[in-house]
């Protein structure tokens, strides 16, 4: 027995060993092809970034910018993906993931086996260090960001929980479509999403601000292209008199909007990488 996991081992290091010399003769610039290709069939762009390979079987790029044709949605000053070692030797497949973005970061691993699974963890994340908000939203954004997500069998019906918060918020310019949104600091945002029956329902999502209290509700469906998901989607915005007083212009483009005194609802269709205002 003892010479047979001996045999057994053996194996397993010459195998791992054969696959990390494969790896190390790959050109950077394959690297870079694949990593390009697969966000391509996501509907993303790698738009920058110094693709180098990563110890022991990984991928790590510098400067990492990732897009769409309307501009950049992330970046990251140092980004890596790494194989595991030891899962490999039972036989399983973990990928782990670990980004550094200004002072903070996102860390995480993707399980192939069980039907795929991923769990990320972000900490201390500035919001102003993601372009998503300028280039989707046109909007300035500060605040810091802290999350976590896990969703299991990815492979076949998604699910599982994304829970994201943010402290010390601020928001100016944000355009839905063509359609203004009032300025505003909020002390706290919170949004919980759960992941069911091939939709992204949205179980709370709230801003608590200065005079003004925003929720949104509603469900996106889960398609192959996420960018190109459907929205599905209500904003409510509950502002004091004297936060209306302040921002007259952007309440009386939204006047349509009035349901009660005080409360505004909006409905947000288009895709998620087009939003507007219905």
């Amino acid at each position: 027995m003892r010479q047979r996991l001996l045999i057994v081992a053996a194996v397993a290091a010459a195998l791992l060993l054969l696959l990390m010399l494969t790896v190390a003769f790959i050109p950077n610039e394959a690297l870079r092809g694949v990593l390009s290709r697969g966000l391509e069939s996501r509907g993303f762009l790698l738009q920058s970034g110094k693709v180098t390979k990563a110890f022991p079987l990984g991928i790590r790029v510098r400067n990492l910018t990732i897009g769409n044709d309307q501009g950049a949605l992330i970046k990251a000053d140092d980004a890596a993906v790494r194989l595991h070692v030891l899962p490999l030797l039972i036989g399983r497949v973990r990928v782990g993931l670990d980004a550094r973005i200004g002072g903070g970061g996102v860390i995480g691993s993707y399980t192939a086996t069980g039907g795929g699974s991923i769990v990320l963890t972000a900490r201390a994340v500035r919001l102003e260090d993601i372009p998503f908000f300028s280039t989707k939203a046109s909007a300035q954004v500060k605040g810091d960001l802290r999350g976590h997500a896990e969703i299991r069998k990815l492979r076949s019906t998604p699910g599982g929980d994304i829970q994201v918060e943010a402290k010390a918020v601020e928001l100016a310019g944000v355009k839905i479509g063509v359609m203004p949104l009032p300025d505003a600091a909020y002390s706290l945002a919170q949004i919980k999403l759960r992941v069911t029956g091939g939709r992204i329902l949205l179980q709370s999502a709230t801003m608590q601000g200065e005079g003004l209290y925003v929720r949104l509700k509603g469900d996106v469906p889960l398609v192959a292209s996420l960018p190109s998901a459907p929205l599905n989607l209500i904003l409510e915005l509950m502002p004091k008199p004297e936060f209306m007083e302040r921002q007259k212009f952007v309440f009386l483009l939204l006047a349509k909007y009035l349901d009660t005194p005080g409360h505004y609802q909006i409905p947000i269709r288009g895709t998620l990488s087009h939003p507007s205002v219905f």
